[in-house]
């Protein structure tokens, strides 16, 4: 009789969300690194925040504490989006001060800033 192999144990809630490391570009700064990580973060939690929301659609939880919890991940979401931007207007702006030109146009920047708002 083959005996059976052992299971591996289950990933830890820290394992799972553990944040891994940004991969660095040659051309991202520490801020850049650290804008990356702040996003990352927002967003892992907003994962975390809409996992609870399906748990609770799921066990047919009161409606109006579904969508307070809804609403707090739609918030987390936007607010990852407006780190994202605001670190592309600072590359830009670092990009004109150095001569160079920037990855995206100012009205590139607005058109994305209002997707949001």
């Amino acid at each position: 009789m083959n005996p059976t192999p052992p299971t591996p144990a289950p990933e830890t809630a820290a394992a799972v969300h553990a944040a891994p490391a940004v991969p660095a570009t040659p051309a991202m700064t520490a801020d850049d690194e650290a804008a990356a990580r702040a996003v990352l973060n927002r967003l892992r939690r907003a994962q975390g925040q809409l996992a609870g929301v399906i748990a609770m659609v799921e066990e047919g939880r009161d409606c109006r504490d579904v969508v307070t919890q809804l609403a707090a991940v739609s918030r987390a979401l936007d607010r990852a989006g407006f780190k994202i931007i605001a670190s592309r207007m600072r590359e830009c702006m670092t990009a004109r001060e150095d001569g160079g030109e920037p990855k995206l146009s100012e009205e590139q920047l607005e058109k994305l800033f209002l997707t949001l708002a």
